[in-house]
């Protein structure tokens, strides 16, 4: 106000046009700040304030950037979601980061990088997590040389808590004006885990495919209904015809990864084979034997058996991808994408059955127990539920699989990361 009451005693004084142009060029710069300072997003939490040259208090947005992530895609997700809370606990936005296309995680030139938009839809994810997480992109960045690293500790000696003191060390204090804290270390999938499922839950429901990819799920689940609505006989049914979606862990990495976990933790309720997947699908109370699509989703490299198809009981009609027809559509897609496609196939079925070691199925599940959770369903575990899951791994009744819904109360998602047998039911 001084400042401008100064201008007019100029003007009244006489003063130069380069008194007058100075003042204009002045007050049209405060005039900016002020449409800036109404039209920017104002969330605080991601925000701090420095002071500019000027004395004005200009809002400057806080980043975090973490490492590349890796490995399978539900680990993937995990640990962006692990890369987006820890974030949100240092009161920052998460720069996008890069998801890995291939499953190769030890041999680092094959990790093939794909940007996380590429796969999921930026802006559709910071709309639905708007005010809980939130993603910023690269181009958002003010000073690129403003960075601190911060080196994740590692090895038995690194503890949760030891974890939690140093994110509690970086989110305040002189860290509060850097605009980006780079985190060095392992895959975010690793990083200790400090946040309750619902949280978790929360980013995976921000976590939308981008149109391509959902509407190649729409065709494969849309073959699969297709070919459930006729009998062999081509006669057309009129009414609606479920589908059963069994995740069907065969394959030779799993194989040999199940095994040494059972060895480990002195348990049998890993491993299935094909005969007791077989058995126990079959044995699911009130499924209509009369016509049962089963979509197998199954990694085909990876499968040393073909017959996957052979020994269903009478009534059950097995499809996987080469049968159904859609093994074209997969093939155009490295293999995060595929497996992407196959979990909104499964997400989707009436019925699905997965085993709970497996963090495909653990997710799959997780999200169908949210759904029963938003239709008001008090009895999750009824006989007549909508949305049921199945753990083949785990002898339910009538020698079928085990029901299986996610506590969404834990404390932690380390049950869901690394599987469990207590599967709430």
């Amino acid at each position: 106000m001084e400042f401008l009451f100064n201008c007019k005693l100029i003007k009244l004084m006489g003063g130069g046009n380069l008194n007058s142009l100075v003042c204009k060029i002045v007050f049209l710069f405060i005039a900016v700040l002020i449409l800036r300072a109404f039209l920017l997003p104002q969330n605080l939490v991601f925000m701090s304030k420095n002071v500019s040259s000027y004395g004005f208090v200009v809002q400057q947005q806080k980043f975090l950037e973490v490492p590349q992530i890796v490995w399978g895609l539900n680990n993937q997700k995990i640990a962006f979601a692990r890369a987006c809370l820890t974030a949100r606990m240092l009161n920052r936005t998460l720069l996008m980061p890069s998801l890995s296309a291939s499953l190769f995680y030890k041999e680092i030139d094959l990790l093939q990088p794909i940007s996380f938009d590429k796969v999921f839809q930026f802006d559709k994810f910071n709309e639905l997590c708007s005010g809980f997480v939130q993603l910023g992109r690269y181009s958002d960045l003010l000073n690129r040389t403003q960075v601190v690293e911060l080196q994740k500790g590692s090895g038995r000696k690194w503890t949760v808590q030891r974890d939690l003191d140093q994110l509690r060390q970086y989110k305040n204090g002189s860290f509060d004006d850097i605009e980006v804290i780079k985190i060095d270390g392992k895959n975010p999938f690793l990083w200790h885990d400090h946040w309750p499922v619902k949280d978790y839950a929360k980013v995976f429901e921000c976590l939308v495919l981008v149109d391509e990819f959902t509407q190649e799920a729409d065709r494969v689940a849309s073959m699969i209904r297709k070919v459930g609505s006729h009998d062999d006989k081509g006669n057309s049914f009129q009414n609606y015809v479920p589908y059963v979606a069994v995740h069907m862990r065969v394959e030779i990495d799993w194989t040999i990864h199940c095994k040494k976990l059972e060895q480990r933790l002195n348990t049998n309720q890993i491993c299935s084979s094909k005969n007791e997947i077989m058995e126990r699908v079959g044995n699911i109370e009130g499924l209509n034997k009369n016509q049962v699509v089963l979509y197998l989703a199954v990694a085909d490299k990876l499968l040393q058996n073909s017959s996957i198809l052979e020994g269903w009981k009478e009534g059950f009609l097995p499809f996987e991808k080469k049968k159904l027809g859609v093994d074209k559509i997969y093939a155009k897609y490295p293999y995060l994408i595929q497996s992407a496609i196959d979990y909104e196939v499964c997400l989707r079925a009436d019925i699905f059955v997965g085993n709970s070691f497996s963090t495909f199925s653990s997710l799959i599940v997780l999200e169908r127990t949210q759904k029963m959770i938003k239709l008001g369903v008090n009895e999750m575990c009824g006989s007549d539920v909508r949305w049921p899951s199945f753990a083949y791994n785990i002898k339910g009744e009538l020698n079928g699989p085990m029901r299986w819904v996610t506590n969404m109360s834990d404390s932690s998602l380390h049950a869901i990361s690394y599987g469990t047998n207590h599967i709430s039911c």
